[in-house]
């Protein structure tokens, strides 16, 4: 009895088999239909894409390719006509085709039972590919200014991975298309927007050497990694966009801090000197070199190079605010050492000695609220301070001790 029922059961699979197979057919037949109906089309192939039998044949996802080539032909048939179309529609169905055709292809690949490769498929998909390729640029593009950051990916993306699809290996794409290096900043660009990091980096390693995106590129890699927290890529990262890209301070800057933070101050010293060497008026090298000694607490060296910013950009606000705070520090750092009493006689001219550091920082805290007396992080406590110490009254000091209170509260 059992052995009847097993058969049975055998018989009914066969025949279930059979007829997904004869529904990839149906499907095929439907979608090239003078008055095609895609929707028994799409029903039928999603069918036969979900059995076991035929979802494992290439001849059923080249039907499910076909079907979208047709549904595509037919929304651009009445963009021509002048008729309503749908063109995220369009697009969609043209990401869909491009990613049944890989799937062919995959299956495709796989030996047959005499360990033979055999390719029904491939030459005539992979032409169709290559004339519609560049679309998905055209559909990512208006993802992307839709907000529609997961679609843009998919379609910069699938442009991207396409130059190494086994299919189009003749082609040479990853050596000849123009356009690759830019479509991976976007898919990169993208990407990041999700926070989805590994695909930051994916792409964005194929664009960080494009002329025009390339250093936009690599930020969103360093930012990637610090997303992900593996600091030896992000560090990695940071110094390959400063022998890159020397010229932005994006990379220097954060690899300098995170040297700092890390209080690995030789390291960002030589660092630093090793950028002097190569560009010895670079307002930004000097300013950071004078930042390092300011964090050591080495404020003479500080003072000495902020001063060799400023002689490179006189406009440079904090460099002003810094040099003008290093003088403060030192007063502090004086004034702490102090063991005299009020009897002693040489408190006279050691409190001397104290305001002639305010006095010196007076002058540079006044030019960085000159040049930037909206930012009054720069210039607020500090020149408040420095009025105070100096016995400096008046409407300046009164509206500038309504500034620290206004700011306190």
């Amino acid at each position: 009895m059992k052995k009847v029922l097993f058969t049975i059961a055998l018989l009914l699979a066969a025949g279930f088999s059979s007829a997904q197979v004869k529904n990839v057919k149906q499907a095929k037949s439907l979608a090239e239909d003078v008055k095609p109906n895609f929707a028994e089309a799409q029903k039928l192939i999603d069918e036969a894409l979900e059995n076991a039998e035929t979802k494992g044949q290439a001849d059923t996802w080249n039907v499910a390719a076909l079907i979208q080539k047709k549904i595509n032909e037919k929304e651009i048939e009445k963009a021509y006509l002048r008729q309503p179309y749908d063109t995220l529609k369009s697009y969609n169905s043209l990401y869909k085709m491009m990613n049944y055709f890989l799937k062919c292809d995959e299956l495709e690949q796989v030996p047959n039972e005499k360990g033979k490769v055999k390719f029904k498929y491939r030459k005539n998909n992979a032409a169709t590919i290559m004339i519609e390729r560049p679309n998905l640029i055209n559909g990512g593009s208006q993802f992307y200014n839709l907000g529609k950051n997961k679609e843009a990916l998919d379609f910069f993306g699938m442009y991207v991975d396409l130059a190494k699809a086994p299919m189009l290996e003749k082609e040479e794409l990853a050596k000849k298309d123009t356009l690759l290096s830019m479509v991976s900043f976007y898919a990169c660009l993208s990407a990041s927007r999700m926070n989805d990091y590994p695909n930051a980096v994916k792409y964005g390693t194929i664009a960080k050497n494009d002329k025009t995106n390339g250093q936009d590129a690599m930020q969103l890699i360093a930012e990637a990694y610090k997303g992900m927290k593996d600091t030896v890529n992000w560090v990695q990262t940071l110094k390959e966009g400063v022998q890159t890209y020397p010229s932005s301070p994006y990379f220097f800057g954060y690899l300098i801090d995170y040297y700092s933070n890390s209080n690995k101050f030789a390291d960002a010293m030589s660092f630093a000197d090793q950028m002097i060497a190569k560009d010895p008026k670079n307002a930004y090298y000097l300013y950071v070199k004078g930042y390092l000694y300011q964090s050591m607490k080495n404020y003479d060296q500080a003072i000495e190079f902020y001063k060799k910013t400023i002689e490179v950009d006189p406009n440079n606000a904090e460099a002003y605010s810094n040099l003008g705070i290093a003088y403060w520090s030192q007063a502090v750092d004086y004034e702490s050492k102090l063991t005299l009493n009020l009897n002693d006689p040489k408190y006279k001219g050691e409190q001397a000695k104290i305001k002639k550091f305010y006095e010196n920082a007076k002058p540079f805290l006044e030019k960085a609220k000159e040049l930037k007396p909206n930012n009054k992080e720069l210039w607020l406590n500090g020149l408040y301070t420095v009025y105070y110490k100096l016995g400096i009254g008046g409407p300046e000091f009164d509206e500038l001790a309504k500034e620290v209170e206004k700011a306190g509260k």
